[in-house]
């Protein structure tokens, strides 16, 4: 079936079970991938999909419904974030059952600026992977909001703080992640980001030390230094 911004939500659910591969099903196991619902078809051919089908806000919001994970995939890829309604990012973020999608999702809510309202709210919920959108959201931002001023990304440490102990695995490398891009974004983030990491190191919390020293070795790792033009001795300044 040759696929086209004309093409409907049927016509390219039809496209990716024909795509269907069991092989590939069995790699995204691995990974930690939900195939409850999955086709088998990698991110970078629904890509290429996203990119012959154009964005189509209503066809996005159909693919969503489908329920599969390549459709729900490709209606981040294809949506308008302008016209995405805080209740469908809500009831997006209620369906998510597996890191990836959440991670998919994160980027558009971010694109769509629903930061200030839904990192607070699903932080705040208890749902596994509610909960890890909002940090996947925070990590987004540090990298991909350029012009936000540096005072609105430090001003979710004490978020990440507070939840630095959720133990659950897919909060914990989100919670991790967010850190860690925050203190990479630039010389003015990198300190305040790498003294809440290395004050988690200390914390009795087993998921609090895991993230803070994790996010200790990236931050204090010469790549990052050199990258953010910061000499060892200004690292130790930003400890302290």
């Amino acid at each position: 079936m040759n696929l086209s911004p004309t093409s409907s939500a049927g016509d390219i659910i039809e496209h990716l079970r024909a795509q269907r591969s069991q092989e590939n099903l069995a790699g995204m196991a691995r990974f930690g991938i939900a195939t409850e619902t999955a086709l088998g078809l990698s991110n970078v051919e629904l890509r290429r999909i996203a990119r012959l089908v154009k964005t189509d806000h209503p066809r996005a919001l159909e693919l969503w419904r489908s329920g599969i994970r390549e459709a729900r995939i490709l209606a981040a890829f294809t949506a308008e974030p302008k016209k995405l309604m805080l209740d469908d990012a809500r009831r997006w973020a209620a369906d998510c059952n597996s890191w990836e999608v959440v991670d998919t999702v994160a980027d558009v809510f971010i694109t769509a600026r629903f930061d200030q309202v839904l990192i607070p709210e699903f932080a705040a919920d208890t749902r596994e992977f509610v909960r890890r959108i909002a940090f996947a959201m925070i990590a987004t931002a540090a990298v991909h909001l350029k012009k936000e001023p540096d005072a609105h990304l430090l001003a979710w440490l004490p978020l990440i703080e507070r939840h630095a102990e959720d133990e659950r695995n897919f909060v914990k490398k989100a919670v991790n992640w967010a850190l860690r891009q925050i203190g990479k974004r630039n010389a003015a983030c990198h300190g305040p980001a790498l003294a809440l990491a290395d004050k988690l190191a200390q914390s009795s919390s087993r998921a609090a030390r895991w993230i803070g020293k994790d996010a200790v070795r990236e931050l204090s790792s010469n790549k990052v230094l050199a990258r953010l033009g910061l000499t060892d001795a200004g690292a130790d300044r930003a400890q302290r």
